[in-house]
């Protein structure tokens, strides 16, 4: 059965939409039998009746913004035509209220935002109307209680305006829930597939290893190089292995006492010849000096992988700074660079298996980043703007 976007299925759909246009038909048959003169109130009445019903049908088969903006105006405009013919009742008023509530059945943020302002500017600018122009004479139940309609009215949109904002917020829990569920489920595929394959690969290319090297010394100058070019490749095969098998069996290392402002200092020791091949500068600034609980071991690994990342995306002889602060009862380390930057669909996926930015990468490293740091109860979060450069910032909790 078909659904629809934001809307129930369309057997439902139909039912409902099918009663409500019938309704709306015999308020026209009404009016048309027991009025004796037809005006031109009466035509328009039809009229508006007729585009509603097509709108309304013709939905399911063209999903729009068009007609769902049509339709939310072409509902608006009928229920004020409603209030202005028959000023004689004020039941019009009530339904007027919620016109915005229409708009959140489609989950429209600016459809929403567009009918509320709306229904404001329309039903406000009325009330003014017949305070200083009808003064009662034909909206007179209306006129009655001008003040207390208008508190009414906007309380209730004050109400659509708060029910709305509740059930975007959950709706966007509700996504980042699904997206946290989806990347836990492709960790656990990477996890069962890495420790399906992995011993059965590193066994066969270190065999291959053994004699490639053993061979490649009795060749030629001019052959050895074609020798050292496979080696290198099964060790760049060998790595992506070691990456798969650190994601299939998470190490259980204990955690200890690591002192951040040392421990940063020991891995831009690591790093920094890999940086000066590349003529880059890394600078370290700690405003606040803190200590965390963690694998000393892994949080090398974790700012091995993050400045490598930064090193490779920079300019020669561009400086990437790494500045660590205190922000309540956690550490922030922000690693900054000025290189290639990435795009908002690029950061959207930056992280998961088998996607990486580099010619020769798996996208495993910052999914193994990505590990670490959950581990720890700590956070990761990248800012990046295409040819301006990324900020990496990652959080642990500080020891009290």
């Amino acid at each position: 059965m078909k659904e629809l976007s934001g809307l129930p299925n369309l057997k439902v759909y139909r039912l409902v939409m099918g009663a409500g246009i019938i309704l709306m038909i015999l308020g026209v048959l009404l009016t048309f039998f027991t009025q004796e003169h037809l005006g031109i109130s009466f035509y328009l009445h039809a009229v508006v009746v007729a585009v509603n019903a097509i709108l309304i049908w013709v939905y399911p088969k063209k999903q729009t913004a068009l007609i769902r903006t049509s339709i939310n105006v072409m509902l608006a405009i009928y229920f004020y035509l409603m209030f202005v013919i028959y000023p004689f009742t004020l039941s019009p008023m009530l339904i007027i209220c919620f016109i915005p509530g229409i708009a959140i059945l489609f989950f429209n943020k600016k459809l929403f935002y567009f009918s509320l302002y709306g229904n404001v500017a329309v039903v406000l600018s009325f009330m003014i109307y017949v305070i200083l122009v009808d003064k009662g004479e034909v909206y007179y139940l209306f006129h009655k209680d001008v003040l207390g309609y208008a508190i009414n009215f906007l309380a209730s949109q004050v109400m659509l305006l708060f029910i709305f904002l509740l059930l975007e917020k959950r709706i966007e829990n509700q996504k980042l829930y699904y997206e946290q569920i989806q990347k836990d489920e492709r960790l656990k595929t990477t996890g069962q597939l890495a420790a399906a394959v992995a011993h059965e690969i590193r066994n066969p290319i270190t065999v291959v290893q053994g004699f490639l090297q053993l061979y490649g010394n009795d060749q030629p100058q001019e052959k050895r190089k074609h020798y050292e070019l496979m080696l290198e490749e099964l060790k760049t095969a060998e790595r992506v292995i070691s990456d798969f098998l650190s994601l299939a069996k998470p190490s259980d290392v204990d955690s200890e006492v690591v002192n951040i402002k040392e421990s940063l200092h020991n891995v831009l020791d690591l790093i920094k010849s890999y940086a000066l091949m590349e003529t880059i500068q890394i600078r370290l600034i700690v405003e606040d000096d803190c200590e965390i609980s963690c694998s000393l071991l892994e949080f090398k690994q974790l700012f091995v992988n993050i400045f490598k990342n930064a090193i490779e995306s920079s300019k020669a002889g561009d400086t990437i700074e790494v500045k660590v602060k205190k922000e309540q009862d956690m550490v922030q380390i922000v690693v900054s660079d000025h290189g290639v930057g990435m795009t908002e669909e690029q950061l959207q996926i930056i992280g998961t298996p088998f996607y990486s930015l580099k010619s020769k990468g798996t996208g495993l490293g910052l999914m193994i980043c990505f590990n670490i740091v959950k581990k720890y109860n700590g956070t990761i979060t990248f800012d990046s703007h295409e040819g301006v450069g990324t900020d990496v910032t990652v959080s642990f909790p500080i020891i009290k």
